[in-house]
């Protein structure tokens, strides 16, 4: 037997591992350190009081034989397929409840739907990247077009007539750089994937964290995208169940490849590889949609939205470049003093303890920039920023290389 041999051209370890083993090297030299933890996107509020009374009332059902429930259906109970068809439904997106389908959250099914694509296909993804993308078609052994996306766009790329794919992804409100497309830039997106009989991945995960009116939440505000996209979305970052899992996925009836439906063949794929998403989780995902939920959730999206406005302010005083913030949970920032972003890394963290991510860690162009998670605690992002702010605004040598 041969395995999979792709697996060899993966990196060593995944970025957010490599994180962790840096930062647990740091606590064995210096027990009883506190570190302000700003790099990985977890969040640090607990699920909501309508979807915590909606969860106990699902275990207590299935204590009762009447109530109780086995296996669901492998595309999602039919009740939250078409709750969320209405949430679409209120920014003017029409869609089927037979277009939705429920899922145990982004990440999974970002990898499971390329099989929706066979094999030895070419995608093309926007650097910097959230590595999921890229490590998911390593492994599928497909041939990946890297996008490069900077400062003077915004790190919001557009296409390029000379670059030809089968799958495009898409992430907006953007992980990293926490950038997002206007609708012009969108449009320019769609109307190339129908030229070219491409398919757009679109990541919605973060659409919950838009406040300019004029971004689109989904693709499919976008005329002409229901031949050609596809959107995932997820339930972590809005309603925090990043250790809950729920999410969904958008396929239109009328994308169609080849004669073939890809609305069809995702049922196909979804009744032989899962047995559903579990009662429990999915009643408690269908509070998020309830008027309660909207309301609570809210609530919590602005401490996170707060915390971005303390470090976008303090960026701000130290005439530090950055994007992202208002319509985003993430802050990327240009590293000072033409830092590598490895060694801003090791930098924040021996000074002053504090964690991010390293813009490299999201494709070559990310080096040089930083990334920061706006999910902690109040507390602990007010004291990161006056750290940050104390940090830069000084001025003492700098670390090496950096003269």
């Amino acid at each position: 037997m041969i395995p999979n041999t792709n697996y060899k051209n993966l990196k060593d370890s995944y970025l957010f591992y490599h994180i962790a083993q840096k930062t647990k090297a740091y606590l064995g030299q210096h027990p009883g350190a506190y570190l302000y933890r700003m790099g990985i996107g977890d969040v640090s509020l607990p699920l909501c009081d309508a979807v915590i009374q909606a969860l106990h009332k699902a275990v207590d059902d299935q204590g009762i034989k009447n109530t109780f429930h086995g296996y669901m259906p492998e595309c999602g109970d039919p009740g939250l397929r078409k709750t969320i068809a209405g949430y679409y439904k209120k920014r003017n997106v029409d869609l089927s409840p037979e277009e939705v389908f429920i899922s145990s959250g982004a990440s999974d099914e970002l990898g499971d739907i390329l099989d929706l694509f066979g094999r030895d296909k070419t995608v093309m993804i926007m650097e910097p990247a959230y590595p999921a993308y890229v490590d998911a078609n390593i492994i599928a052994g497909n041939t990946i077009i890297h996008i490069p996306s900077g400062e003077a766009e915004g790190f919001v790329p557009q296409p390029d007539e000379r670059n030809r794919a089968d799958v495009i992804y898409i992430c907006s409100p953007n992980n990293p750089t926490g950038a997002v497309f206007s609708r012009e830039r969108l449009k320019q997106w769609v109307d190339y994937a129908n030229r070219t009989d491409a398919v757009l991945l679109f990541d919605a995960a973060y659409e919950a964290f838009i406040e300019d009116e004029d971004i689109p939440h989904s693709i499919f505000e976008i005329e002409g995208a229901r031949t050609c996209a596809i959107e995932i979305c997820s339930l972590s970052k809005t309603a925090g169940f990043t250790g809950t899992r729920l999410g969904y996925t958008v396929i239109p009836k009328e994308l169609e490849r080849n004669g073939m439906h890809l609305n069809e063949m995702w049922i196909r794929n979804r009744t032989t590889k899962t047995n559903g998403v579990s009662y429990i989780i999915q009643k408690g995902g269908a509070a998020v949609f309830t008027e309660a939920g909207q309301k609570q959730i809210r609530e919590r999206i602005q401490v996170y939205k707060k915390n971005a406005k303390v470090l976008m302010e303090a960026l701000d005083r130290l005439g530090i470049w950055y994007c992202g913030g208002k319509n985003a949970p993430y802050i990327w920032m240009k590293c000072p003093k033409g830092m590598g972003s490895w060694e801003f890394f090791d930098y924040l963290l021996q000074e002053i303890q504090v964690v991010g991510t390293p813009g490299e860690g999201f494709g070559a162009c990310g080096e040089g920039y930083f990334r920061f998670s706006t999910f902690g605690s109040p507390e602990d992002t007010k004291e990161a920023a006056r750290r940050l702010a104390e940090l830069l605004s000084k001025n003492v040598k700098e670390p090496a290389g950096l003269q």
